[in-house]
């Protein structure tokens, strides 16, 4: 349990009171823990430890690759790292939350996929994890060139902070003598030539190619398309100059940044437009389109800064919902010229049949937009930005880094909602609709349960796992193929029907092929009478598209349904205190101008595990009312806060920029009854003797959490 001395200090404000006031912790000085893991990369083989990093200012960078989060937090990094490249080390701690990245030569992948420039320490075990007290991915702690905690940073969008804070330990550090300014540990690995470097997706040009048959594939490690023959190994033409960038031009002057989604659209649409292909740019927050005569590249959508869910929208949320505490989004087009509006890694496309619209997965605020060619008008399509599995209305539902899209012959959208392993679909409300009339759609889990729960397990779609998926694609039966990426498989998800001869069938998972490296993206190919005859697969990890057979009968597997397995805190049954430090980095203040800027969104699973604060408002502390009869569950915390560029004591000025700062936790517990609430001497001493009985430490009263704890 915290001392008082380290916890940090946050008021809530009452209803019409003035904004929370929001102090770091104490100044009171951390050691930082050792840095312990099974190995290291990009060091050259040498092991790093604190004593070897003395001297230089480190951030320790808790992620993992599944993250799309934890990526937005490498690019951030990257200007600071070369800002600052003689006085900072970054080191990557590397903590798995699904079994396949505890893989080591999965994460040596990731670290050459992502294009990691600084070492990475491979914490299987979280064992480091949990000597920072780290609890959300990603999380970020700066230590000083002396070896103690000067900042423990939760969620993305820090940089700027950052940037202000590493100046002032420079300053400070330089003065006492104990900055040591020099090259740091970083070795890079031997470069690799290969005609495709971690392949995304891919789409079938059919007679729309520079030949008949061919394939357009997101070459997504060089920074570029590739025109495949129908043998998938011929490289027909390449667009993209090969090296990330944003220019617009023909194939070899344009640029992408790990292109992902590809989609064709309908000739008459293309016609109108100028351009053929839809591309996510996902790295570049923006969408592209290719005309395929000249293969010239132009910029459709996205001003090139990640959108973090505007504030203006996020503020509302808390009273607006549709229903009590229920947060919820405008699904009106935004009235704003696409080419100035910020997206977040657009992952996948799709030209939607029953909308006549393309929809984009936008992986980085887990929500899924509109956009018309024809128009230019953008619209959140669904999802309020809050990430999680939640169905219902489209302007309600919580959706967890969707990165993969296909529609079936029905009309319904399918999606592979990546970080909730889990089959989403949306079902159309009728005619295209915007606004209002939107909320006819319908959100839907076909198989998946939450954030935390994953496996290979076929059988019984309510039961059934899958592990990381990024890619769907329907069949004319009305099943759907999934990309069952981390579990190295294609699945299939059968809906309820009727058999052939009159049962009744429950929806059920199958397993048409396994063995593959990383599959990201499926194509059915049709036979004649529009039967599947064969699949192609983006195999990422393989650097490669393959083709396979559709089987007459599906394999069934079952290795079992997973947890994601981190620590659980022991709480105490009745009230525990939670709180969220936050504090504005130099030059920025809290964003008052209209009422409390921070917020808080609590729920749990299982529901009844809370039995009091719950629910959505405004502030940083909240008390909870844990339910003595329920034995263990995940506390689910979102919290958000809103500052602007200013000066302490001044207004914020006109057309100030601002900053939305949001992390999403979720907390596995263990309850111990009888020990909550006002706790007086003797309650204490029970609750430490239940703890020591029990075999661990005395249950928590009050839970910290770091938004932006400056120590």
């Amino acid at each position: 349990m915290s001392t008082s001395a380290d916890q940090p200090v946050t008021t809530a404000a009452p209803v019409d009171a003035a904004p929370a006031v929001v102090t770091p912790r104490a100044s009171s000085r951390v050691r930082a823990s050792e840095l312990v893991g099974r190995s290291w990369l990009n060091t050259g083989g040498t092991a790093l430890d604190l004593e070897s990093l003395r001297g230089k200012i480190v951030i320790l960078d808790f992620w993992s690759f599944c993250c799309v989060n934890c990526l937005h937090v490498l690019d951030e990094l990257r200007p600071l790292e070369a800002e600052f490249h003689d006085v900072l080390v970054t080191v990557g701690v590397h903590s798995p939350k699904f079994d396949h990245e505890a893989d080591p030569d999965a994460l040596a992948a990731a670290v050459e996929r992502y294009d990691v420039q600084h070492p990475v320490l491979d914490d299987p075990t979280l064992t480091t994890w949990q000597a920072y007290s780290a609890r959300a991915w990603p999380t970020l702690v700066v230590v000083d060139p002396e070896g103690y905690i000067a900042a423990h940073l939760s969620g993305e969008g820090h940089v700027a902070g950052l940037t202000s804070l590493v100046n002032e330990l420079v300053a400070e550090h330089e003065a006492k003598g104990t900055l040591h300014r020099g090259n740091g540990p970083y070795v890079p690995p031997e470069p690799v030539s290969r005609d495709l470097k971690f392949p995304g997706k891919a789409i079938a040009l059919g007679a729309r190619g520079s030949q008949p048959g061919t394939f357009l594939v997101a070459d997504t490690g060089h920074h570029r398309l590739v025109e495949l023959g129908e043998d998938l190994t011929t490289v027909l033409r390449t667009i993209g100059g090969g090296s990330k960038g944003i220019t617009d031009g023909g194939p070899q002057t344009a640029l992408f940044n790990e292109p992902q989604g590809l989609t064709l659209l309908p000739e008459d649409v293309a016609a109108a437009v100028g351009y053929d292909v839809v591309v996510a740019d996902t790295v570049n927050h923006r969408l592209r389109g290719v005309h395929l005569a000249d293969g010239t590249v132009t910029t459709l959508a996205g001003n090139g800064v990640q959108r973090l869910i505007d504030p203006e929208r996020a503020r509302g949320s808390a009273d607006a919902g549709s229903g009590e505490g229920e947060a919820s989004v405008s699904l009106e087009p935004f009235g704003t010229d696409p080419l100035q509006t910020s997206l977040s890694s657009p992952w996948d496309v799709l030209w939607s049949t029953a909308e006549d619209t393309l929809i984009v997965a936008m992986a980085g605020t887990h929500q899924i937009f509109s956009f018309d060619p024809r128009t230019a008008e953008l619209a959140v399509y669904a999802g309020t930005g809050l990430e999680g599995l939640e169905d219902g209305a489209p302007d309600v539902a919580w959706f967890a880094q969707t990165s993969g899209l296909a529609e079936s012959a029905d009309g319904t959208l399918w999606l592979a909602d990546s970080e909730s392993s889990a089959l989403r679909s949306i079902t159309p409300g009728g005619a295209p609709a915007t606004g209002s009339e939107a909320r006819g759609r319908q959100v839907d889990s076909a198989v998946g349960t939450g954030l935390f729960d994953f496996g290979f397990r076929d059988g019984a779609a309510e039961q059934a796992r899958f592990q990381h998926p990024l890619g769907v694609a329907a069949l004319p039966d009305g099943s759907v193929l999934v990309a069952d990426t981390y579990n190295g498989a294609i699945r299939r998800y059968a809906p309820a029907g009727v058999a052939a001869d009159g049962r009744a069938t429950e929806a059920e998972v199958s397993t048409l092929a396994r063995g593959l490296k990383e599959p990201s993206d499926i194509l059915v190919e049709p036979d004649a009478e529009g039967n599947p005859a064969s699949i192609v697969v983006v195999e990422t990890n393989a650097h490669q598209l393959v083709r396979l057979s559709v089987p007459e009968e599906y394999l069934q597997v079952d290795e079992g349904a997973l947890q994601t397995q981190r620590p659980r805190t022991a709480i105490a049954a009745g009230e525990v205190e939670l709180a969220v430090a936050f504090k504005a980095p130099t030059g920025q203040k809290l964003d008052d101008r209209w009422g409390d800027p921070t917020q808080l969104k609590i729920s749990s699973s299982p529901e009844n595990l809370l039995l009091g604060g719950d629910g959505t408002s405004t502030g940083l502390h909240r008390t909870l009312r844990i339910n003595p009869e329920v034995a263990e569950g995940v506390l689910h915390i979102t919290a958000r806060a809103a500052s602007c560029d200013g000066e302490k004591g001044q207004p914020i000025p006109d057309h100030a920029a601002c900053h939305l700062y949001q992390q999403d936790w979720g907390i596995p517990v263990t309850v111990h009854p009888g020990t909550g609430g006002a706790e007086t001497e003797s309650d204490s001493a029970t609750a430490a003797a239940a703890g020591t009985a029990a075999g661990g430490p005395a249950p928590e009263t009050r839970l910290d959490l770091d938004l932006r704890g400056i120590h």
